[in-house]
This record gives C-alpha cells, sequence and structure tokens, in this order.
C-alpha cells in the first residue's frame, strides 16, 4: 500500500488533479489518497469547484507519492515558501514525485527539479523554461521520467503519466487494466506530443 499525497490549492485544475487520481483509485488495495493543502479549509479549483483537503501541511508531510496537479494557482503559489518548503520536505522521503502541467513549476520553484529532466504545459513552457533554467525542461514529450520524478504535460496528460507511473510501481497489465476499467484510451507512448509542434517549440 502506498500512501499518496495529493497537493490542494487555490486554482488548481479539476482535471489535472482528479484524472490521474481516479486511476490511482481505481487501485484501492494498492494507493491510499490524502488531499493535502495548507489549511483544512475547502479549497477552490479553477473551475471553482472546491475540494475538502484530508490533512494540512503541519499534519502530514511523508508520503510515498507526493502527487502535485497544476493551474493557474501555480503562478501565486510560487511565491508562496510554506508550500515551497512543504514540497521539499516531501520530495526527500517520497519514493516518487509526480506532477502534471504546470505544477512542475512548484517543483521547479522548490528547488527539486534542478539538474533533472522534467515538462511541462506546452501553452506555459517558454515561460516556465526560461524562469527556471537549472532544470532540463523537455520540448516534447507527454511525460518525462527522471529517477523518482514523474512530470507531464499539459491537463489530460496527466492521466497518461498516472497509468505510466501504476506500470513502473507495478507493471504495464495492471496499467493496462486500470485504463480498460476506466474506459480510457491511453496515450502509452511518453514522446507522443502533438501539443509542442502547435505551441511553436519544435
Amino acid at each position: 500500500m502506498r500512501r499518496v499525497g495529493a497537493l490542494v490549492f487555490p486554482g488548481f485544475e479539476l482535471l489535472d488533479l482528479f484524472g490521474p487520481l481516479e486511476m490511482f483509485g481505481l487501485l484501492k488495495d494498492y494507493f491510499d489518497l490524502q488531499l493535502v493543502a495548507e489549511t483544512s479549509e475547502p479549497v477552490a479549483s479553477n473551475q471553482q469547484v472546491r475540494a475538502n483537503p484530508d490533512v494540512t501541511f503541519k499534519d502530514a508531510d511523508r508520503f510515498d507519492v507526493l502527487f502535485v496537479p497544476g493551474g493557474m494557482g501555480t503562478r501565486r503559489e510560487v511565491s508562496n515558501t510554506a508550500l515551497l518548503d512543504w514540497i521539499r520536505t516531501v520530495s526527500e522521503s517520497a519514493e516518487y514525485v509526480l506532477s502534471v502541467c504546470t505544477g512542475s513549476l512548484l517543483l521547479a520553484g522548490a528547488g527539486v527539479l534542478d539538474g533533472r529532466r522534467a515538462t511541462t504545459n506546452k501553452a506555459a513552457f517558454t515561460k516556465i523554461a526560461d524562469q527556471y533554467p537549472k532544470v532540463d525542461w523537455v520540448k516534447q514529450a507527454r511525460w518525462v521520467e527522471d529517477g523518482k520524478f514523474i512530470t507531464s504535460s499539459g491537463v489530460s496528460a496527466g492521466m497518461d503519466m498516472a497509468l505510466g507511473a501504476i506500470a513502473l510501481m507495478h507493471d504495464r497489465e495492471t496499467a493496462e487494466k486500470v485504463a480498460m476499467w476506466s474506459e480510457y484510451d491511453w496515450h502509452e507512448d511518453k514522446d507522443w506530443d502533438p501539443f509542442a509542434k502547435i505551441h511553436g517549440l519544435i
């Protein structure tokens, strides 16, 4: 059983968070999912749907898997010292650290991606890459694996990345079963990324 700590903050993106958590959540015997926030108050997403945290930063600083979604709120939270400190602390002991979309902005802001390969939302790619040049940003990738750090491109890419992570943690057959159970057409190729071209990155 792996304990997954999924970060929520004001302005997180709904699909970034709940799409991948659906994949992990279908394996109830293997993953224990918890939402983590700075306070215990309900947290409004970018779409204004609210999520109720299970635990706060001060109550939980160790997870087997740290999961960081993106969303418009990342632009503000990248200046939140308490949040970045918490990410840094949890990342040190976590077996895996995952991000979706601009969630990688928060990982980069915490310094945990320095010297590592990573990707992010292609619409925000250039701005984020310019802001954090110590990260080896990959322009064309659905998701990128570098050791325990797994970062994915924009929004829906998080579900492909989650299935890729399940294949790493368990096996490909388990990931394929989850995709089948959720009736999801899994893009299994990490390098499949038409959005890099759309946004003029290649």
